[in-house]
This record gives C-alpha cells, sequence and structure tokens, in this order.
C-alpha cells in the first residue's frame, strides 16, 4: 500500500479537523459520580494506584516480546499497523513508572529495562523501512516530522532514566538526518513541515514544531552543542508568533501541544535564565487545566478530547509536563497550586471511575468522568489514566 493512501489513518493527530467537545458534559455517557465529594487516598494508596493502571496497560495493550503497544487489547482489532507517534508515549508511562520503582523493585525495574530495550530493537513499531539499511538510527525514520519528535523525546527520555547512552544519541542522529533538514524559513520565522510531502511544505503546524523545540532545547542540555539552543530559540519564536493568542498554543486547543509547549518554555528558562520563558510555560500549562475550551464544565476535569487513538493519548503528552512545572521550584507558586488542584481533582474523579472489579482490566475511559461499562478497550485511554497515576505518584500528595 502506497504511503499517501493510508496517511489518513494515522495522521489525525495534527488535523484540525479533530472532532469537538463541547465541553458541557452533554458528550459524557455511562454515568460516574464525579460530584460526590471524597476524602483523597493517602500518597501511598495513589502509587499503588499508579502501580495497578500501569499493569493493566502492560498486561493488556503491550507486546512484550518486542516491547511496542497494540491499540487494542491483544491487538484484537488488528489496528496497531500504524500506531508509531503513540508508541512515544505509552512507553513514557512505563518509563516514569520505572523511574519511581527502580530504587525500591528491582525485579520490575529489570523487566521494564528489557521493554526499553525490545522497543527500541523494533524501532518503536515504526512501519516505514525505507531507512533501515543507515544503522540503529535509520528505523526511526517516518515521513510525519512530528512522529519522529515525539520518539526523539522518549529516547532521550530512556537515557536520562537508565544512564545507557544509545538511546540519546539515536535521537540526536534522528534529529539532525531526519527532522531539521526539513527546516524552511518563512515570513514567520524557521519551522518544520508537518510531513515530507510536497502539499504540506507550507503546514508548519504546532504539533510539530512545539516538541521540535523541546527535543532541541534537550538536545542542547545533553550535548551542549550551541545549535540546539538556537535551533530551540528559533522554534519558541516561530510557535510565539503563530499563536491565537498569548495562552493558547492552537486553535483549537489541545492538551497535547498546549504541555509539549509549556514544558519547551520550561526548559529553555533553566538553560537561559531568562523569566519570560518560564511565565509563557505557566501560561499554556495553566489555560489547559482552566479554559472552558479543554475542560468539562459540569466537573472541572480535563475533558474528553476523542476516541480515535489519536485523540485519546493526548492527555498521556500534557500529564507529564504539567507535573514537572508543579514540581518546579522556580515556577509562579500560584500558577502551580492551581494546576495541582486540577490534576488532583481529575485524579480524585479517575478514581471514583475505575472499576476495581475488574482488575487486571480496570480500564480507563475516554472521559475520566465516567466508567468504562463497554465496547473495545483503548491504549490511548488507558496510557492516559496510567500517566495521570503515575503524575499523582511522583508529586507524592
Amino acid at each position: 500500500m502506497a504511503t499517501l493512501a493510508i496517511s489518513a489513518s494515522f495522521a489525525i493527530a495534527c488535523d484540525n479537523s479533530i472532532e469537538e467537545y463541547d465541553g458541557s458534559g452533554n458528550n459524557s455517557t455511562n454515568g460516574g459520580n464525579t460530584g460526590t465529594q471524597v476524602t483523597p487516598p493517602p500518597r501511598t494508596e495513589w502509587a499503588a494506584l499508579a502501580d495497578s493502571c500501569t499493569y493493566v496497560l502492560i498486561s493488556n495493550f503491550m507486546d512484550k516480546q518486542k516491547g511496542t503497544f497494540w491499540s487494542t487489547p491483544n491487538d484484537i482489532e488488528k489496528s496497531s499497523t500504524y500506531i508509531y507517534w503513540q508508541q512515544a508515549h505509552a512507553m513514557d508511562v512505563v518509563l516514569y513508572s520505572y523511574n519511581r520503582i527502580k530504587d525500591t523493585d528491582p525485579d520490575k525495574a529489570a523487566e521494564y529495562l528489557t521493554y526499553f530495550e525490545n522497543w527500541y530493537a523494533n524501532d518503536a513499531n515504526n512501519y516505514n523501512n525505507s531507512k533501515d539499511n543507515e544503522g540503529d538510527y535509520g528505523g526511526f525514520y517516518n515521513d510525519f516530522t512530528d512522529d519522529m519528535c515525539w520518539i526523539c523525546l522518549t529516547l532521550l527520555r530512556m537515557t536520562e532514566f537508565t544512564g545507557e547512552e544509545k538511546y540519546a544519541a539515536t535521537a540526536r542522529t534522528v534529529f539532525d538526518r531526519y527532522i531539521w533538514t526539513r527546516a524552511t524559513e518563512s515570513p514567520k520565522g524557521i519551522s518544520l513541515p508537518w510531513t515530507s510531502y510536497d502539499q504540506d511544505k507550507e503546514n508548519k503546524n504546532a504539533c510539530t514544531n512545539t516538541p521540535a523545540c523541546l527535543t532541541a532545547a534537550l538536545l542542547y542540555k545533553k550535548y551542549k552543542s550551541t545549535a540546539y539552543l538556537d535551533i530551540a530559540k528559533d522554534l519558541y519564536a516561530f510557535n510565539i508568533a503563530n499563536m491565537p493568542d498569548n495562552e493558547r498554543v492552537e486553535e483549537p486547543p489541545l492538551t497535547y501541544t498546549q504541555g509539549t509547549f509549556g514544558e519547551a518554555c520550561r526548559q529553555l528558562y533553566h538553560i537561559t535564565g531568562e523569566r519570560s520563558y518560564m511565565d509563557k510555560a505557566g501560561q499554556v500549562l495553566l489555560y489547559a487545566v482552566n479554559s472552558n475550551r479543554c475542560t468539562d464544565s459540569a466537573t472541572g476535569i480535563l475533558r474528553h478530547e476523542g476516541t480515535s487513538m489519536d485523540q485519546s493519548i493526548f492527555k498521556a503528552v500534557y500529564i507529564p509536563y504539567a507535573v514537572n512545572y508543579i514540581l518546579d521550584e522556580k515556577a509562579d507558586r500560584n500558577t502551580r497550586e492551581a494546576i495541582k488542584a486540577k490534576l488532583q481533582l481529575c485524579t480524585e474523579t479517575l478514581s471514583r471511575n475505575l472499576d476495581r472489579g475488574m482488575y487486571p482490566r480496570m480500564y480507563a475511559d475516554y472521559f475520566w468522568g465516567t466508567t468504562f461499562r463497554e465496547g473495545i478497550p483503548s491504549m490511548g485511554a488507558q496510557a492516559s489514566g496510567a500517566s495521570l497515576m503515575e503524575g499523582m505518584a511522583r508529586l507524592d500528595l
């Protein structure tokens, strides 16, 4: 099957025709007791619930021989061929779990290290094998620029958490050879196109240029090459020039680009010491949990962003970066507290709506204000729910 013919099936993430939810709660189904006020569990219970949710993700959605993830449990829908960019965010859940338990559960940590190796060896389920003969990095090549950026971010995180240098080295080579070589100038600055296809040369969207900005910043922190810092600053300027207003990264506003740009800004602050970067980080991260465009009006939690594999995993991108901001003592205290309060509300709501009786098939629903009752579970929804629980465990509330 030709690449162009299949592109529509896996490229939804950056399509501005994404289904919009009205935020009224009318899109929610299956009920849920989100109106009930409960006392938050003690910190040990959040960690235990994170363990459980991550276990559900791994045991139902991971091909452990490959370290990669299926879109449905045990790939029952046979729909996982083009699940590539999503691999980054599902594996991020496991990475944060690994970082949390590596000193207390060495057996599980060793198991996780095997998954990382397998994921890497199998090119994160990349369906494009056109560059396989170019070395370890070639298998991660993709026509979609944003897909490679997300994968590079996870590879960098693998090195950060495990100390294994080959992951970051691969990310660096992928960025240098396949990502930044696509950059072009425009009246709004230097930027990257969504894909390598001719029809996308002028499609310089946020879902490509925010993760690229963050990748460049992290490459600078790792390798101290000023070229990467220059790239990160250029992409920051481009993203700023294309924002609809001071708080929205794109239109429609989506949690994953709000979170990614927020983290890029936070990293640039720590690199440069320029306060304007941290101020922008707080603005865009807070917008995602305060705006009625990104939250559900009936419950106040992050909204249902859609049922596709792309849409359902958006929140798994936002959560870790929001947690990073909360934990950053250089961030604005009031903004940190406001974001933390909203994430705690989301966590308590999801906790109430997880059906413990179904464990180890205790699936998170697309919307955390409802309980999964019927249909085929989604890896994206489970990754988002597990990401939230891992984030709460990191906050140690």
